[in-house]
């Protein structure tokens, strides 16, 4: 105890020290590479050394101790678990796939930014503080426990788990991503790259250690994600605040679509993203954040952090934290994607490709992403000059002299929209070790979301079904050994589920983000606010809801069913959560209510002041 006090006392000095030991590599690489050191060996540098820096603290925090595993034994101040909810927060998805819809969206884009957002103002108003104040480890253990038995915590690890699982595999295609473009190998390999890192940080100190690790990997994420785009900002600009200067070159893009648009422009016939509902109409579009907000207020991974605080009030403040650190980084998602599609536009957009020399002076970055099939040059990977004219000279054979292609089109031009931050740097001519630094952070995010999903799936094995319905009487060693052979069994199998059924990063998320709206949100927010709820009416409300999802989602995605209502399959949630409420509401009313201790505990879980409810040492015994 005096020793973890001490540590925590001393957290400030300890993190600053992180952060200009970061800096101070990123430097010293930014020499190595002005020397002449190869772009792959400075990507290597990156992998290896911040995968490093997150193992040792993974190794520093190991504990054999059930209580620190599960929760980090709840004594992280706010300020450090408002910065390790937003690493855990933004994913992959935040970090990499968000600026990449907005490039290639537009306005409709925003639809991911005022989602997971709002999501966590329902989170701060609904959810957290309640569950914290009854004082369980897991999600399942409050479903247990407010439902009166493990029926409720099973269906409850079920829904979880998927959650989890699909979420888990959008942030192993990221790192597949991220590893195929710094170390130079294929997206699979890449993968358990990224697979390798995430259970070295997570297996050792469980809760404790990944508490700390996150803290360190969004230091590394924001540094990452702001450099590059102030860089940009004050170049062009002259102002290196880009949250206030991309509107200007918003103004630049429009009138470059304007200007285009018409034959014989780089966007003919493209519809230009400059007005809403240009690729989602408004169904589509407000089902889509509505799936999102709910979804982010009953993700397990996202609750789990506020099990951590040490009382009900830091689990307030630290949501308030979260919100603040989640807001640099969505704050500058659009300017990222307005300067990346500005870069797009005046350097490669309408560029001369008729000869085979024209096409060899086009920007060496396209040739380096479309090796690993992220770019796309008149229907083919931009694997090299000659490929990318003889697909271009096919293309103007087969249209006759009447259409000559001789400059490149936004049509035939295309970029995989998970790659435009990580491509950024690239566009704009900026060093190398920038685009390492991008994907250094690109990592980061996605490690630390990878890790609390890992973390949240495993506990809901070993603690909610191993410890509380099989042996109970399970030693603290047998349980911790339970809890990292699952780890490392679900990791290994969400990364072969990544490599065979891919998808993108957004859709992997949204499916998930649906999946908890469905199945989790109304028997946990009913449960905190609506004390006549029963036990039976939440089981076969989270059954209804997640079904009704699940079955929507893979009959439109992979069985080629119809859409209901046009509405797409990435805001499947907008079927299933209605059920799960109105379901639930059904079967309460037609029920016998809970018992009167049962409905004065839902009622004292709702008074600010107060204590813990269930016993923390009960609870880690």
């Amino acid at each position: 105890m005096a020793t973890t006090d001490a540590f925590v006392s001393n957290l400030g000095r300890i993190y600053t020290f992180y952060t200009g030991g970061f800096l101070g590599f990123v430097i010293i690489l930014a020499i190595l590479s002005a020397l002449g050191v190869p772009d792959v060996v400075i990507g290597y540098l990156f992998v290896l050394l911040t995968i490093g820096v997150y193992a040792g603290i993974g190794y520093l925090s190991r504990t054999a101790q059930v209580s620190e595993y599960y929760v980090a034994g709840r004594r992280v101040p706010a300020l450090y678990n408002g910065m390790a909810t937003a690493a855990d927060w933004m994913s992959a998805a935040s970090f990499i796939g968000m600026a990449g819809s907005l490039y290639a969206q537009g306005y409709d884009g925003l639809a991911f930014i005022l989602g997971w957002t709002g999501g966590y103002v329902l989170v701060a108003v609904l959810i957290a503080p309640y569950l914290r104040k009854f004082g369980a480890y897991t999600v399942p253990d409050f479903l247990a426990a407010r439902y009166g038995g493990n029926t409720a915590r099973l269906v409850g690890v079920a829904i979880l788990v998927v959650c989890s699982f699909v979420y888990l595999m959008g942030q192993l295609t990221g790192t597949g991503i991220i590893a195929s473009r710094l170390l130079g190998v294929s997206r699979e390999v890449g993968i358990f790259f990224g697979l390798a890192g995430i259970l070295v940080c997570s297996m050792l100190g469980g809760m404790r250690a990944v508490t700390w690790t996150q803290v360190a990997q969004y230091i590394v994420l924001i540094i990452a994600y702001l450099i590059p785009v102030v860089i940009l900002s004050a170049q062009k600009t002259g102002i290196p605040v880009p949250q206030l200067t991309y509107g200007q070159v918003l103004q630049e893009i429009t009138g470059l679509e304007a200007a285009n648009s018409g034959p014989g422009g780089f966007l003919e016939g493209v519809k230009p993203h400059a007005t809403p509902f240009t690729v989602r109409d408004p169904l589509n579009y407000f089902g889509l954040i509505l799936c999102l907000m709910v979804g982010t207020a009953s993700l397990p991974h996202v609750i789990m952090r506020f099990f951590t605080t040490p009382s009900v009030r830091e689990a307030r403040k630290s949501v308030g934290w979260s919100l603040l650190f989640i807001f640099i980084l969505y704050f500058t998602a659009p300017a990222y994607a307005v300067f990346a599609k500005y870069e797009v536009f005046t350097n490669v957009l309408g560029k001369d490709i008729s000869t085979l020399a024209a096409v060899e002076g086009l920007p060496r970055w396209l040739f380096s992403y479309g090796r690993i099939g992220l770019v796309k040059i008149c229907g083919v990977d931009a694997a090299s000059a000659q490929a990318v004219y003889d697909a271009c000279q096919a293309i103007k054979d087969a249209a006759g002299a009447a259409a000559p292609v001789t400059t490149l089109t936004f049509a035939q031009f295309s970029i995989n929209p998970d790659t435009v931050v990580l491509a950024t740097p690239e566009i704009a001519g900026l060093p190398y070790v920038i685009a390492g630094l991008v994907a250094a952070g690109g990592l980061a995010a996605a490690l630390s979301t990878a890790d609390g999903l890992l973390l949240a799936i495993a506990n809901a094995l070993s603690h909610d079904i191993y410890y509380q319905m099989v042996d109970h009487q399970a030693s603290t060693a047998r349980r911790l050994i339970v809890a990292r052979v699952l780890l490392v069994v679900v990791a290994l199998i969400a990364a072969y589920t990544a490599i065979v059924a891919p998808a993108g990063i957004l859709i992997f998320v949204s499916w998930a983000f649906s999946f908890a709206a469905a199945g989790l949100f109304p028997a946990l927010v009913l449960g905190v606010w609506w004390k006549r709820c029963t036990g039976p009416a939440a089981i076969l409300g989270m059954l209804a809801g997640f079904l009704v999802t699940a079955f929507y989602t893979l009959n439109v995605y992979y069985w080629g069913g119809s859409m209901w209502f046009g509405v797409n399959h990435i805001a499947a949630g907008v079927f299933g959560m209605p059920v799960g409420f109105i379901v639930i509401w059904l079967v309460s009313m037609m029920t016998a209510a809970p018992s009167k201790e049962l409905q004065d505990l839902v009622d004292s879980i709702r008074i600010p002041k107060g204590g813990v409810l269930m016993a923390d040492a009960k609870k880690a015994d």
